[in-house]
């Protein structure tokens, strides 16, 4: 578990003193390696001398600088382009960071560690907490009744009771989605068309992600339909990957579908894909960046745009607005990504109508 302060507020000027740690730690949040992403709390605040004796956030609401809580998971370079696409959003409307906006970040370095992280944000009387999907949403959620809570993209906040509908959300929780349900069929009969002749198809799926169950529910509803079976993968750690291909190969699956889920962030699907390759598996990934990193296929919402767009939600409720009264929106954006070069080394012929359909298609 890491914490680590973003930029604390200044007139414009470079921060010297005790502050300058500070901006070195907001740095850090969006992927950039330094000795303060190792720095706990405490040692921070011993960093600080004796310039602070209270957490940061306390500091800047002392001189009315309002503070996001940002809840995630290690590692936090994982969360590099989203936080900057996050971070975009916010300049656009005007926020500077260090200057009239300040994040504070929490990183946990397993889930159960994230209800411990959720009460400290809100000890620490920060103003509003960012938790980016289902997984931050439930810790963050059980932790505060009263602090608004945005996400940027919950696969399905209605069915997992977090709001209670899109156009009113109720409570202090809204923000944007996309309805998993849909997605996860719309990928299995993609991943069926791409590979007819795969009759038996395993599912990653993540216990932890609280959306995958319902998920799971409709996939199979779609299985169905499309006359396969389905194989159940239950992944937690990355390291489940290395230990579940030797079952999937042994009950004769032919194809994957790995719903997206925080352990899949950054470089932590490498592996996976490398598996897929070797035991030339077919597999429908749940984000663009699996596919450009060398996976077969995507068919996802444009995640950045949800992180971006996540900004004028904070915009407006740090402007005053309730959560409540802030209907969510959802994602508007879905792309279909192939890479060919892939679809040639695992010695598949991918339809033309899906060439036609993509959005990118990898060469």
């Amino acid at each position: 578990m890491e914490r680590v302060a973003a930029a604390a507020p200044h007139s414009g000027k470079p921060l010297t003193g005790p502050f300058k740690g500070a901006m070195v730690g907001a740095k850090s949040s969006a992927g950039q390696q330094t000795k303060f992403d190792r720095v706990r709390r405490r040692e921070f605040v011993t960093l600080l001398g004796g310039a602070v004796a209270w957490p940061i956030a306390a500091w800047a609401q002392q001189r009315g600088v309002p503070v996001i809580g940002f809840l995630g998971s290690q590692p936090a370079s994982a969360f590099s382009p989203r936080i900057e696409a996050l971070r975009k959003g916010l300049r656009e409307l005007g926020y500077v960071e260090g200057k009239n906006l300040l994040i504070e970040f929490e990183w946990a370095e397993a889930v159960d560690q994230l209800p411990r992280l959720a009460r400290r944000l809100v000890e620490s009387r920060v103003d509003l907490i960012f938790a980016p999907s289902s997984v931050w949403v439930e810790p963050a959620r059980q932790a505060t009744k009263t602090i608004p809570i945005v996400f940027a993209n919950h696969a399905d906040p209605v069915g997992v009771g977090h709001i209670e509908s899109l156009a009113h959300p109720g409570g202090n929780i809204t923000g944007l989605s996309m309805v998993l349900t849909d997605i996860v069929v719309q990928q299995l009969e993609i991943l069926h068309e791409a590979t007819p002749q795969a009759t038996r198809i395993g599912v990653f799926w993540n216990p932890t992600t609280p959306t995958h169950e319902p998920a799971l529910k409709a996939v199979h509803a779609a299985a169905e339909v499309l006359g396969v079976r389905l194989r159940e993968i239950p992944t937690r750690r990355v390291e489940d990957y290395e230990d579940a291909i030797p079952s999937v190969l042994s009950e004769n699956v032919n194809s994957l579908l790995v719903m997206a889920s925080p352990i899949m962030y950054g470089d932590n699907a490498s592996r996976l894909i490398q598996l897929t390759l070797k035991h030339r598996l077919p597999a429908m990934f749940g984000y663009r960046e699996h596919v450009q990193a060398g996976g077969l296929m995507c068919y996802a919402p444009d995640v950045l745009d949800l992180y971006r767009r996540s900004a004028v939600y904070i915009d407006k409720i740090l402007k005053g607005a309730k959560p409540t009264d802030l209907p969510v929106e959802q994602a508007s954006k879905y792309e279909m990504t192939l890479n060919l070069k892939t679809a040639r080394a695992l010695g598949l012929t991918i339809p033309p109508i899906l060439l036609v359909r993509a959005d990118e298609v990898i060469e």
